[in-house]
């Protein structure tokens, strides 16, 4: 009977065992672990760019560039605190609401603006939509101010709410909050009436003591639909929770725990994936109606940022987000993607630049933040490209584009001459970063029939940068062309980088009229340079031998050169107007001051003398057809001086 019964355990015990990793597997996707992270890459979290490979051919374009004391140049108010960009597409347009604040978070007063874009690379001036708002009795304790979950909601019948959400400083939610406001978009670029959608009625507030008239006192029978089709639409609704935090069955997840900026989509099964801040997910199998009860992702590693999931274009899935739990330092902005809206794997990088922040103010985290994208069912761009809204260190407002579906590697080599792209448009696998006063672009240079790429600079703080990947390789063999509209003023720093952004190879067009190149830690001239003329350079490198060589317009300027940096390969070029940059470290404090700032030297809000240079004939190969090439040697140039 003993040895029944210590069969019996044993034959218990076992089956435990070897179940156990099945169950663990089974919990993925379920109410216990919506999304599972599985990729083995994390972040190095010194690295702006988390030493992530990039996502091949993203563009970054900034929307609006923040402007105290010249504020024509920006929105007209000169507010240094803007943030919470959202984001759709109608009418053949960009709409891109964000809120605006004079210095700081929650320091009214504030006010919602909106700008459009056909292109989503120049944008119309900014109009607020939502003015700086005189609570109604005058009220000794605070002053209303803008915050927002949800920028739009195109309605069935194709109507465009613009909404945002009134709070009262110095805390929005729950009982601070006031009311949610709406007015419509029309397609001449007009707005309509500004009226309360909801009113915060547990804080006091109800038409009596609000500035602006209830709904569905509109004469306008379409636009009451309108906004009763957004009440009545319980996933849109749902992102408001955590501004209102009201007590009723509007809502279908009442926690007040960590439920913050709600995002969803729906899985190939029809489950929907729900999620929010602080790495919280949730699901739902009634369309919204109820879900399983929040949880904390572990793999999800995140602070108080926010997250943007979605299904992609070529039927996949995709996760937007910082993935650091740093809260102050936000960095970089990352991508992670699925087949299944469950398992995520090959985290790639969206956004690794953080320029200097020009402006102190509360909360002010540095880095691309708050991302969002277009909500299931509202609006549609064009392609199958995701298109990202963020804040950069919660003062100036950008758009990535993310061509879908997205890489780390490209194959076969390198031929760019920019000819059959269009003037001013998307540069096809190349990724850009193209600041306001630092732009980016195909020009009709030296004809519209003979391309090449533009880096302008004229940025106090900021540069211009065009990264482009070619095939990961132990040697390359780079030729290109540079013409630099002058030699007394900026800069071009051209670097090839291993996947961790290591530079083992740097070259400058220096603004005393050298070029210059790295021979291990420091710079040697190799050639003086004159303005409006093209150089052909060559770069040939041999990774085994840690060194290159350097050729201009067919000579030999440097041989042997040793790698500045070692690496085990290379995999992309880099050309950017200003140097490379490693502050602000994480150890530098995100929350400073309240009070209105000092501007720092030099003067963010003046522009410094225009510096450009055009690139073109970019042809890049590695690996082994670079091992069997000869020295680098120039290209016969198309262009004339």
């Amino acid at each position: 009977m003993r040895k029944h019964l210590l069969y019996f355990a044993l034959v218990f015990l076992m089956s435990a065992f070897l179940l156990a990793p099945s169950r663990a597997v089974a919990q993925t996707g379920s109410g216990s672990e919506p999304v599972r992270y599985v990729g083995g890459v994390t972040v190095h979290q010194q690295a702006h760019d988390g030493q992530l490979r990039p996502a091949v051919g993203v563009e970054s374009y900034q929307v609006m560039r923040a402007n105290r004391t010249k504020p024509e140049l920006a929105d007209k108010f000169g507010w240094t605190y803007n943030h919470a960009p959202m984001i759709t597409y109608w009418n053949g347009r960009f709409y891109l609401e964000y809120l605006s604040n004079p210095v700081g978070e929650h320091i009214p007063p504030g006010q919602t603006l909106v700008t459009t874009s056909v292109d989503s690379r120049n944008w119309e001036f900014p109009q607020v939509v939502f003015p700086v708002y005189k609570l109604l009795p005058p009220d000794p304790e605070g002053t209303a101010m803008m915050h927002q979950r949800m920028g739009f909601y195109i309605a069935p019948s194709g109507r465009l709410l613009v909404m945002a959400f009134y709070g009262h400083a110095p805390n929005p939610f729950g009982k601070g909050g006031i009311g949610r406001v709406v007015r419509e978009a029309y397609k001449d670029g007009t707005f309509g009436p500004i009226y309360f959608l909801r009113y915060n009625t547990p804080s006091g507030w109800n038409e009596s003591n609000t500035g602006f008239p209830f709904y569905r006192l509109s004469k306008d029978a379409g636009f009451v639909e309108a906004c009763d089709s957004m009440l009545g639409n319980r996933l849109m609704r749902e992102q408001w929770w955590d501004e209102e935090h009201l007590d009723d069955d509007f809502f279908s997840v009442r926690s007040k725990g960590s439920q913050e900026a709600f995002n969803w989509y729906h899985r190939k099964d029809g489950t929907i994936v729900g999620l929010w801040k602080w790495s919280m997910a949730a699901l739902s199998s009634d369309e919204g109606k109820t879900w399983t009860k929040p949880v904390k992702v572990p793999t999800l590693v995140m602070a108080g940022a926010k997250i943007w999931g979605q299904k992609t274009g070529d039927g996949r899935y995709a996760l937007i987000y910082n993935p650091v739990n740093d809260g102050w330092h936000r960095w970089p902005l990352a991508v992670v993607t699925s087949d299944d809206g469950v398992i995520f794997d090959n985290m790639l990088c969206v956004q690794g630049e953080v320029p200097p922040r020009r402006f102190l103010g509360r909360a002010k985290d540095f880095g691309s933040q708050y991302n969002r994208s277009i909500e299931e069912g509202n609006g549609k761009i064009p392609g199958n490209d995701l298109w990202d809204v963020y804040s950069m260190n919660k003062e100036d407002i950008w758009i990535s584009r993310i061509p879908v579906p997205m890489r780390d590697k490209v194959t076969g080599p390198v031929k760019d001459t920019f000819d059959n792209l269009k003037a001013g448009r998307q540069v096809t696998d190349w990724n850009i970063y193209s600041p306001k006063w630092a732009p980016v672009r195909v020009v009709d240079f030296p004809s519209a029939a003979n391309k090449s790429l533009e880096l302008q600079d004229k940025d106090p703080y900021d540069y211009a940068r065009a990264v482009r990947v070619f095939p990961e390789g132990k040697n390359a063999t780079l030729n290109f062309k540079v013409l630099p509209r002058q030699n007394n003023v900026g800069v071009l720093e051209i670097e090839v980088a291993d996947r961790l952004g290591n530079r083992p190879v740097r070259l400058i067009f220096a603004p005393d009229g050298q070029i210059k190149a790295f021979n291990g830690a420091k710079p040697q001239d190799v050639a003086p340079y004159q303005p409006g003329k093209w150089y052909s350079v060559g770069l040939k490198l041999d990774v085994a031998g840690k060194s290159y060589s350097v050729s201009l317009d067919g000579k030999p300027v440097l041989d042997s050169a040793v790698f500045s940096e070692y690496v085990k390969s290379v995999e992309r070029v880099s050309f950017r107007t200003g140097a490379y940059r490693t502050a602000p470290p994480r150890t530098v404090g995100s929350k400073l001051r309240d009070e209105q700032p000092d501007v720092t030297s030099p003067n963010p809000d003046e522009p410094e003398l225009l510096a450009a240079f055009c690139i073109d004939d970019v042809i890049i190969a590695s690996g082994t057809a670079a091992a069997a090439s000869r020295a680098p040697a120039a290209t016969p140039s198309r262009k004339r001086n």
